[in-house]
């Protein structure tokens, strides 16, 4: 492992010296991808599966984003920044279903690269745009490009940023005193004398009136003593590129410094620190032989102080269960010797004013871990590169090329910790001379020294691809062209860690091999024609079962170059139709409950097994009763007939521009059925095969359909001196189960026919108001139902309430919404620049079931409390009747439901681009300062509760001021 390390840093450094002492690389991607439709003068390539393609010849579900166009107007950092304001169709996933996302055509994490690191990304969304790549992308792919050299002097561009995180909103909790009234009236309604667990109305007084914060604690997790009103990040990236015709080179420097809101303890420090290296290198060996080699490395660096802080604040009541985290040194009583003993002993005096407070049922707590446990430094360590080379075979065919490609990442993920054991006290109160002191402490816990940090945590991933091509392209009598590639495409990834940490290391890769051949012909350019297919391999299927082709046909058809389009519709520039139907292949999904189990019977599902582990052979005893064992016993049946789950997909697309190019828009039509989804055939076969041990196989049983309408429609003009371009996308989205593993009571309990994101809970008819109610209305079984409590209705009129009176809520949107949408809005008036972004989704429900609404046992109280149902406030109540443990109430139902319909206003930002005349006789060439705004706003009837994060770290805007410059 230290040997590949080596060989990879000497690779890095030699491909970056190379970089820097001036070596010049191969042509880089020389289009211009548009968000709207381009202008006919300018015909650019779009990067798509496995080649460049000019724009006009793209038959449909496949959208792009010119990065470098988008960076002039709007600044961010993650390589997929507020895409679905750009995209129609993607919404976090592709039409509903998580993409395989490829860096420069090997498969890598979206976060291995940065926005000013891309050229371009194409989103491909129909199964003809991913076939080639087999099964790994066979749920869609996003490609991105990154930058390469091109021929030109020696450039340099520096951009900075610094700006300001600041919280949105903070959860509001009770305060101590209205906690321990209102828990005290959750006792008495749930029967409980608050003698024993609740508080005297002594205690709750004197906790009100700040009598002494240390004897009755009041602790506002949200206040000044522990968080800043914002934290800054700041970063700075360095661009270095250029060329001639024999060699072209483009470098990316980057860092990365940010601190966070908490301002206690050894949290006090916690920061983050990113280095990004990145080397790409393209020559021209000779007339027809040409290479590229890639490098990068990332250094990330975290150093977090131990306790969780944000956990804490949802979790822990106001009062500190009882105990104060600090005991004040000046409180103690001085004439008692042993307490000065103690003071003088321990290793954790406090801004030499406290020691650290606990008990017996809380010997260590969040402030004191804090204040003293120690750190844990992440280190995380990637490095990626990859060579190509390109020969043009045209001394052997003329329009024959080859390409070749081979890649290795590797990602070292470590912490080195920093531990230290600690004592706490609990201190007895008493009145001496009329001071209240601290007369005694009972210590938990033992104080520890150490000087030593320790390895906590190791993972370790590792990404090799191959991929070969021969490419042929060619154009016979001037109207026939003619384009066909066959290829073959390999990658494997492999995880290992620690077992304590991570789980331990897989068992088997991640791993993908197909072949794949692509024919096209098109005639003018007018009437298209493509046959694209994969032939596949899975290691996961049974013998005989792991081959499969996956066949796809596009057509495609410019209508407006047709001369019924050119003499009647004049305002037509340009109609495209395109429509395909394809079967794709897949083992995606070819995988059990434990998916990321390094149990090989969870990886050949098609293999029965027997096992004597405790989770599935009987115990039986010796007959002397003694002792005994565990019988063996079938854990899974064989099918040999277990095969590839198929998606089938029906797409047809229009796209144009219309009145000079004012208005661009593309739509994709699509219907896609999967078919083949594992089950383990509950409802085929006899039940007694679930017995003793299980018999039963997994079986290609399941079928989904998904299916919706993308859009995007660009309106661009200018008016003067002023230019604007407004670009909508949005997705109609629905989903359906057609066929499931299941056998339901009743008939609306059925999943089949229903959305895939529906949600089962219960009618709610609001509060029982009486004793009365409850007697006339059927039973419900969730545990004593009193008045105050949530009502539900009876949907099978069976007089019970139980699981059986669920219905169908709505689409929860785990996928997608029915209805996505994103904007954005570019106006330019001479060197001023304004942009804005947003995105939104509709029609999908949500429950307010976090331990925010759903309050019980001793944890904290929200001011959503504050609306309880009483006797008194019957008729007003916004919130059933406070009680320890409500079985009854805390089910997701339509008391909690809400409509999760949102606009949010992504980013905003004013760039001003100085006048070149001025930097005429200046080293520096080109300036542009910008300000920017993210996340401004929520436009929702929820807004505050969408805002509002339970349990983490807040939502925050950021407020940014860039500048960026060329020399």
């Amino acid at each position: 492992m230290k040997r590949k390390n080596i060989k990879a840093c000497c690779t890095l450094f030699a491909t970056v010296f190379m970089t820097l002492a001036g070596v010049q690389a191969q042509d880089k991607v020389d289009s211009v991808i548009y968000l709207s439709a381009p202008s006919p003068k300018k015909d650019s390539l779009v990067n798509v599966a496995f080649k460049k393609i000019a724009r006009r010849d793209l038959l449909g579900g496949v959208s792009t984003v010119n990065v470098p166009d988008l960076l002039k107007k709007s600044y961010g950092v993650y390589s997929l920044d507020n895409l679905q304001a750009l995209v129609g169709g993607y919404t976090g996933n592709v039409w509903g279903q998580s993409a395989l996302v490829l860096v420069d055509g090997i498969p890598r994490r979206a976060s291995d690269v940065r926005l000013v690191e891309i050229e371009s990304i194409t989103v491909l969304k129909g199964a003809s745009a991913v076939v080639l790549y087999g099964s790994g992308a066979s749920k869609g792919a996003i490609l991105i490009t990154t930058k390469r050299g091109s021929v030109k002097p020696l450039t340099i561009d520096v951009r900075a940023n610094t700006g300001l995180y600041i919280p949105k909103a903070y959860p509001n909790y009770l305060n101590a005193a209205d906690y321990m009234t209102y828990y005290n009236e959750a006792l008495t309604n749930d029967g409980i004398a608050i003698s024993g667990p609740g508080y005297s109305q002594e205690v709750i007084d004197n906790t009100r009136a700040g009598t002494n914060p240390f004897k009755y604690p009041d602790v506002d997790f949200f206040s000044s003593e522990y968080l800043k009103k914002a934290y800054s990040k700041s970063d700075v990236t360095t661009e270095i590129s250029g060329g001639n015709e024999d060699a072209q080179y483009y470098t990316n420097v980057g860092l990365t410094y940010n601190n966070s809101l908490l301002k206690y303890g050894e949290q006090a420090k916690n920061n983050d620190f990113g280095l990004n290296i990145r080397g790409n290198v393209d020559i021209k060996i000779t007339k027809w032989l040409s290479a590229s080699t890639d490098a990068v490395a990332i250094v990330s660096n975290s150093y977090v102080g131990r306790g969780n802080f944000w956990g804490a604040t949802s979790t822990i009541a106001p009062n500190f269960n009882r105990f104060s985290p600090l005991i004040p040194i000046s409180m103690l009583d001085p004439n008692n010797k042993q307490l000065q003993t103690i003071v003088n002993t321990s290793n954790h005096i406090i801004d030499g004013k406290y020691l650290l407070g606990g008990q017996s049922t809380n010997q260590t707590n969040v402030f004191s871990d804090m204040l003293a446990a120690g750190y844990i430094k992440n280190r995380n360590r990637t490095f990626m590169y990859n060579l190509s080379a390109k020969a043009d075979l045209a001394a052997i065919l003329e329009g024959l090329s080859f390409k070749t490609t081979n890649s290795m990442d590797y990602t070292s993920v470590y912490s080195e910790g920093y531990l230290l054991g600690y004592r706490t006290y609990k201190p007895t109160w008493s009145t001496v001379n009329g001071q209240e002191l601290i007369t005694a402490l009972e210590s938990f816990g033992e104080d520890k020294n150490s000087t030593n940090e320790f390895v906590g945590r190791s993972m370790y991933i590792q990404t090799m691809s191959f991929k070969s091509q021969f490419d042929y392209e060619r154009t016979f009598a001037k109207d026939h062209n003619l384009t066909a590639t066959l290829m073959g495409w390999w990658y494997k990834t492999q995880f290992s860690s620690d077992i304590d940490n991570d789980g331990g290391s897989d068992y088997q890769p991640i791993l993908n091999t197909n072949l794949g051949f692509q024919l096209g012909y098109n005639y003018r350019r007018k009437y298209y024609a493509d046959f694209s297919s994969a032939l596949i391999h899975s290691a996961k299927l049974p013998p005989g079962k792991r081959n499969a082709l996956s066949p796809t046909l596009t057509l495609g058809w410019q209508i407006g170059d047709e001369g019924f389009v050119k003499d009647n519709l004049s305002f037509v520039d340009n109609l495209k139709l395109s429509t395909s139907y394809a079967l794709i292949n897949q083992d995606l999904d070819v995988t059990g409950f434990r998916a990321n189990s390094s149990d090989p019977a969870d990886y050949y599902l098609y293999q029965g097994y027997y096992s004597n582990t405790s989770g599935l052979g009987g115990w039986y005893p010796w007959r002397d009763g003694a002792a005994g064992g565990f019988t063996t016993v079938s854990g899974q049946g064989d099918n040999m007939n277990l095969t590839f789950v198929k998606r089938k997909e029906f797409r047809i697309s229009l796209e144009g521009a219309l009145f000079n190019n004012l208005i661009g828009f593309d739509a994709n039509y699509f219907s896609q059925t999967t078919d083949g989804l594992l089950a383990r055939g509950t409802t085929i076969y006899p039940s007694y095969f679930a017995g003793s041990g299980d018999f039963r196989p997994w079986l290609n049983y399941n079928k989904e359909r998904r299916s919706g309408l993308d859009f995007s429609v660009n309106l661009n003009k200018k008016i003067g001196e002023l230019q604007y371009s407004l670009g909508i996308t949005g997705m109609f989205y629905n989903s359906e189960v057609l066929r499931r593993d299941e056998n339901p009571e009743q008939s609306y309990l059925a999943r089949t026919g229903k959305p895939l994101d529906a949600y089962f809970g219960y009618i709610s008819e609001g509060l029982f108001q009486n004793q009365a109610e409850i007697d006339n209305h059927a039973r419900q079984t969730f545990g004593n139902v009193k008045p105050g409590d949530i009502k539900y209705q009876d949907i099978n009129s069976d007089g019970i309430i139980d699981g059986r009176d669920q219905v169908d809520l709505g689409h929860t949107g785990w996928a997608a919404s029915p209805f996505s949408m994103g904007l954005n809005l570019t106006l330019k008036w001479k060197n001023l620049t304004f942009f804005a972004m947003g995105s939104g989704s509709w029609g999908a429900i949500g429950f307010k079931n976090s331990s925010y609404y759903w309050v019980g046992g001793t944890t904290k109280y929200s001011d959503v409390v504050l609306g309880r149902w009483t006797e008194s406030t019957a008729n007003t109540a916004t919130y059933p009747r406070l009680t320890t443990n409500s079985n009854n109430n805390f089910r997701n139902s339509t008391y909690w439901m809400y409509k999760i319909n949102r606009f949010d206003l992504n980013r905003v930002q004013f760039t001003y681009d100085f006048n070149d005349n001025i930097f005429k006789n200046s080293f520096m060439h080109r300036l542009s300062v910008y300000v920017q705004g993210d996340n401004l706003l929520v436009i929702s009837k929820e807004r505050k509760l969408m805002e509002t994060n339970i349990g983490s770290a807040p939502q925050t805007r950021f407020f940014n001021l860039g500048v960026k410059t060329s020399f």
